[in-house]
């Protein structure tokens, strides 16, 4: 049955918990013109037009300076290509994203731009904090710049896209390979021989997220695939394989056990402080590295088995259920997230890869020796996310499970077995 209005969505979502999940996430100041705006009309055949000035808010829940960086270049693009016009950023802490959009809908309030994590695209639709935006879609001159993995959909409709891509990668100390006399590894034997060498000489081995949630779950899905866990069939062994993995990085010393206080910026900035030899991170940790580090570093793919896969993640934009203008609201989007110019500078400032055909191509994005690894990484391990076995209303549901697993193994809270046992269990009423 197709869920219409965002009444019917809210009483489709029911009981379900929402939480905010996994996130997350260089180029040159190209001067390439943002395609010109569009005046689409609403489906009652009305022309759907911009307030001449007006504010638009946008709820974000970056902390990353260079994330804040980049949402304060959209706004300057968005004051440039609409004259009188201004973008209110307003920060929303991450665990509480969805819960606020949420409850605004109750109030017929929100946002007129929400950035959120683009796997919870579904879920927030189906909560009826997002409007859809076919009609504006559907007039952009550009639109068939983006690829359909970045366009998310619930039934027929779209209500949300991304202006970029986010994924993991092995982030190395370069310096203390040399020392320790290894080569960034491109297996899992290598990295865990590299590993062993490194806090043989003083230094830790990996930093990475494990949070009992979304984000850690987003952290523990390469390792675990790479056992052969797979959510369209879920096994217990394979997935306590991948587990145990982890929990045997702690046990030897090469992850720190605090990682499962960690969000994904805190492990960077341990790595970037000099005396780790990897870090699980991703491409958003460019601008990051590059003021924070005082070492040679570089990136490679996560050294996974041929089953192993990286989620394809990243922020999704979607116009607020009850945005006072909502053409305006997408104006901002073709002046920022969806422009060449907004993309450009996603990859400068951050390190996200652009959604857009033409953006990737650019020679700022193709000849990036940091950005390479991750677009190797797209073509040879890159996975849907949320992956496409789990029912969009069921997500955050899976994504907290997994997370929970994966943060009381790595924090030496209960057994890989147990842990596996646990999960596959619930995930056989959700997944089939």
């Amino acid at each position: 049955m197709k869920i219409t209005s965002a009444l019917t969505r809210r009483v489709f979502l029911g009981g379900l918990g929402v939480s905010a999940l996994a996130a997350a996430g260089c180029g040159s100041g190209s001067t390439t013109e943002a395609p010109e705006s569009t005046t689409p009309t609403t489906a009652g055949g009305e022309e759907t037009t911009a307030a001449a000035g007006g504010t638009v808010t946008v709820w974000h829940y970056f902390s990353d300076p260079n994330q804040v960086a980049l949402m304060d270049r959209y706004a300057e693009l968005f004051a440039a290509a609409n004259p009188g016009s201004k973008a209110e950023n307003v920060f929303v802490p991450y665990d509480q994203m969805n819960s606020k959009l949420v409850s605004a809908v109750g109030a017929q309030e929100g946002p007129d731009i929400a950035v959120f994590n683009g796997a919870e695209a579904a879920t927030l639709a189906l909560a009826g904090a997002l409007q859809p935006i076919d009609t504006f879609l559907n007039g952009y001159a550009d639109a068939d710049q983006l690829p359909s993995s970045v366009i998310h959909k619930l039934e027929d409709e779209t209500f949300a896209v991304q202006g970029y891509v986010n994924l993991l990668g092995l982030w190395y100390n370069a310096d203390i390979l040399g020392e320790i006399g290894v080569e960034p590894p491109t297996t899992m034997d290598e990295l865990e021989a590299a590993m062993d060498k490194a806090v043989a000489a003083g230094k830790q081995g990996i930093t990475l997220c494990a949070l009992p949630q979304g984000q850690g779950e987003w952290q523990a899905f390469p390792w675990l695939s790479s056992e052969g866990f797979d959510y369209a069939a879920p096994e217990a062994e394979p997935l306590a394989a991948g587990l145990a993995r982890a929990r045997g990085w702690v046990e030897k010393g090469y992850l720190s056990q605090e990682a499962v206080t960690w969000d994904q910026t805190v492990p960077f900035q341990q790595f970037a402080a000099g005396n780790v030899a990897f870090a699980e991170n991703g491409n958003w940790q460019m601008g990051t590295a590059k003021s924070d580090a005082k070492f040679n570093y570089g990136v490679v793919a996560l050294p996974l088995s041929d089953s192993g896969k990286v989620y394809l993640g990243g922020e999704g934009q979607g116009i607020g259920a009850f945005s006072k203008d909502p053409a305006l609201a997408w104006k901002y989007l073709e002046a920022s997230y969806l422009a060449v110019d907004g993309q450009l500078a996603a990859a400068e400032i951050v390190g996200s890869i652009p959604s857009r055909l033409d953006a990737a191509e650019n020679d700022a994005v193709t000849s990036n020796e940091l950005l390479r690894p991750f677009a190797e990484t797209v073509a040879k391990f890159g996975a849907n996310y949320p992956d496409a076995a789990i029912p969009p209303e069921s997500v955050p549901d899976v994504q907290l499970t997994v997370g929970q697993a994966w943060s009381a193994v790595v924090g030496g809270q209960q057994s890989p077995e147990d842990a596996a046992k646990g999960v596959v269990d619930k995930l056989s009423s959700i997944v089939g």
